[in-house]
């Protein structure tokens, strides 16, 4: 009982974070001053649009033994397109650079297009969070071990070792506090790790000397072959 309310109470506090963001630039809303507005109001849907979409994840993840989310073939190019295409005003608005490099031979994955996404989201949204101007975070795929990886580096602080270790192990149980990485971190981590446990994926992170590369395995489609 004592682990879920910790859960709980981690969770609450990173989505705290974006309400009390959201409450701030309300504040800041210059009546006389409409080129300012319109500045302000975009910040405020995309804050509120990426804590939506974070509260839904964690429904989803409530809803995963239900049987919801089928699995089936997917491109995994096409999911991380997706991903790219929703972030990259986010990245931009923040001057922040983020690199693609598709380089895997295995078009199709198994996996759910919905949870895949999230995963790859969540991913992304934690590099632009450790980033800055200097550097630039990059989204590979690419075939490995028989299976295909998709990886996002950042540059941020250290990931500790405890929760390393956790993502070696193959997912992370419950929300993290990850206090070298404040944000979404703790939280998306979880979220990613909870789903790609669902769709018998590997989830897992590389530690190095300037910073963080995350990553999720997923099994090949038999069907491959057909389109290749």
């Amino acid at each position: 009982m004592e682990s879920e309310v910790s859960s709980i109470l981690i969770a609450a506090h990173e989505l705290k974070a974006p309400m009390s963001l959201i409450r701030q630039l309300a504040l800041s809303l210059d009546t006389e001053n409409q080129d300012s507005n319109a500045y302000v109001r975009s910040q405020i849907i995309d804050v509120s649009e990426r804590a939506i979409k974070q509260v839904n994840d964690l429904t989803k993840i409530a809803h995963l033994e239900d049987g919801l989310f089928k699995m089936e073939p997917v491109s995994v190019r096409g999911v991380c397109d997706g991903v790219v295409s929703e972030l990259i005003h986010l990245f931009r608005f923040n001057h922040r650079d983020l690199n693609i490099r598709y380089t895997n031979q295995s078009k199709l994955v198994i996996a759910n297009t919905e949870l895949l996404h999230s995963v790859v989201y969540n991913f992304c949204l934690n590099a632009m969070h450790y980033s800055d101007q200097e550097t630039f975070s990059e989204l590979t795929v690419q075939d490995h071990n028989g299976k295909v990886r998709v990886g996002v580096r950042d540059f941020g602080p250290a990931l500790p070792m405890d929760v390393w270790r956790e993502l070696k192990r193959g997912w992370i149980e419950k929300p993290v506090s990850i206090a070298m990485r404040p944000g979404s971190s703790g939280l998306g981590l979880y979220i990613a790790s909870m789903f790609s446990k669902y769709m018998n994926a590997e989830v897992g992170a590389v530690r190095h000397r300037d910073g963080t590369s995350f990553f999720v395995e997923l099994p090949v489609s038999k069907q491959a072959s057909l389109f290749e």
